[in-house]
């Protein structure tokens, strides 16, 4: 079955090392047969989440705000799969992913109990740490999310001792991206 995924790249850096893990994953992911969609979030106009609360009336433009954000919600409300993509800084996700993730909570917001709609997720992750314990507190909030999204782990592929752009090339986690892409069922 030909799944939607939609990656949300997180990294500042349109050519580091988290590129590198999205380009192995779609490699995969389009060989498998599947569509992939990815939006570099450094290069987009998203505005932080206002908290108001006054979102999902609109069903095509679920924010109160309008920005960059109304190119995500469609395809991420058609996506099977979300992918987040994710230089680690300080211990966590950027700035940039942060921000896009959270407002999409104005789709939750069409529904009246706040529901977000049933979904696989992926963590595609880079850093310059590479023990087991770096990736700890992200791991830690990317389960806990999933839990009280009440989404599916679909897999999580975690990059250690990258820091420069190119420390990636020939980087085991590349061929653990594209073999997941390409275990998708």
């Amino acid at each position: 079955m030909n799944k939607k995924i939609i990656i949300l790249n997180g990294s500042p850096r349109l050519k580091g090392n988290t590129a590198g893990l999205i380009d192995a994953f779609v490699q995969g992911a389009e060989q498998a047969g599947h569509t992939v969609k990815t939006f570099n979030l450094q290069k987009m106009n998203i505005h932080p989440c206002l908290g108001c609360l006054g979102g999902g009336k609109n069903p095509d433009s679920p924010c109160t705000q309008k920005d960059d954000m109304d190119q995500i919600y469609p395809v991420y409300e058609e996506a099977d799969i979300v992918v987040l993509a994710s230089p680690m800084y300080y211990w966590s996700i950027t700035a940039q992913l942060k921000a896009a993730f959270d407002r999409l909570f104005a789709v939750a917001e069409k529904d009246g109990d706040y529901r977000n709609q049933k979904k696989e997720c992926i963590m595609l992750m880079a850093a310059e740490g590479d023990t087991r314990d770096n990736f700890e507190p992200v791991e830690h909030y990317y389960h806990a999310l999933l839990k009280h999204l009440e989404w599916k782990n679909a897999g999580e592929v975690y990059a250690g001792g990258v820091m420069k752009i190119g420390d990636i090339k020939g980087h085991p986690a590349l061929d653990e991206a594209r073999q997941l892409g390409l275990s998708i069922r």
